[in-house]
């Protein structure tokens, strides 16, 4: 099976630990591509409760960690979310991943900007605690939400649409790229893949993985695209592992997630730092 090549695939707002993350499906998309960075563009956490993580979350961090092994020449790249706040100190130690605020790079000689985007949203900045009282009622709801998660689904739009405020987001984003002489700038944040070009300055959002909707971006020769999830695409392929792979010990340490961390089975990585 030939896998897609990319310069940079770019995802966001996985929310490990709710029970509505599709970590499982967003782990096939990493192993299906092949991309020399990868960007994690914040909220890959809903919350610091490593408790609520399930093997299929312990194996999406597990896969993160290999790849940032160097001999896999690929750049790992975690910007930080509203819902990451305080693991900066943590996620270079836990899967080898250096955190940023704010992440930039040149491709093709366009300047490029990755930043999550609750910056630009004035109930997130101006309203934190409120927010978590949120996010934990949020939580909630999910346990004790109907089969398929309507209610917590339901909340989450709304979220987005009340709160977040997509079009305040991309305009945000959109000054601080121009401050910034940026080409392009991506957000996450909003849970809605979107993209807006203003005066020549494109805006892309990554959308997020807890909803109908799954997307993720790429960038290649071609530009940036954005992707929707697509099971049928997925199905019959391989498996879930690295192509070339054999079944990896990594896979019953996480079911088992006996060691809480479930990734210690790639010890040279402990003291790995950018």
């Amino acid at each position: 099976m030939d896998l897609n090549v990319y310069n940079t695939l770019i995802l966001s707002d996985l929310h490990l630990g709710a029970e509505t993350s599709h970590a499982r499906e967003a782990t096939r998309v990493l192993k299906q591509n092949h991309f020399q960075r990868l960007i994690l563009l914040g909220d890959i956490f809903a919350d610091l409760n490593f408790a609520r993580l399930t093997k299929d979350h312990w194996k999406f961090l597990g896969y993160i960690r290999k790849l940032s092994n160097p001999k896999r020449n690929i750049e790992v790249v975690w910007v930080e979310g509203n819902h990451d706040h305080g693991l900066t100190n943590i996620m270079s130690h836990l899967v080898g991943v250096r955190v940023y605020q704010h992440y930039d790079w040149e491709y093709r000689g366009l300047r490029h900007v990755a930043i999550h985007g609750h910056q630009f949203d004035g109930f997130q900045v101006n309203r934190l605690r409120l927010s978590r009282w949120g996010t934990s009622l949020y939580l909630r709801l999910q346990k004790m939400d109907l089969k398929g998660k309507p209610v917590a689904r339901l909340i989450d739009r709304l979220n987005t649409r009340w709160l977040r405020m997509s079009a305040k987001v991309a305009s945000g984003a959109l000054t601080y790229a121009a401050q910034h002489g940026a080409n392009c700038i991506f957000c996450g944040h909003t849970h809605e893949a979107v993209h807006v070009e203003q005066n020549g300055i494109h805006y892309y959002n990554s959308g997020g993985w807890v909803d109908s909707r799954l997307t993720y971006l790429t960038i290649d020769e071609q530009g940036v695209q954005i992707h929707d999830y697509n099971e049928q695409e997925f199905r019959g392929r391989a498996d879930d592992r690295d192509s070339g792979e054999e079944r990896s010990e990594a896979d019953s340490a996480f079911a088992d997630v006996a060691d809480e961390s479930g990734l210690l089975e790639d010890v040279e990585y402990e003291n790995l730092s950018r």
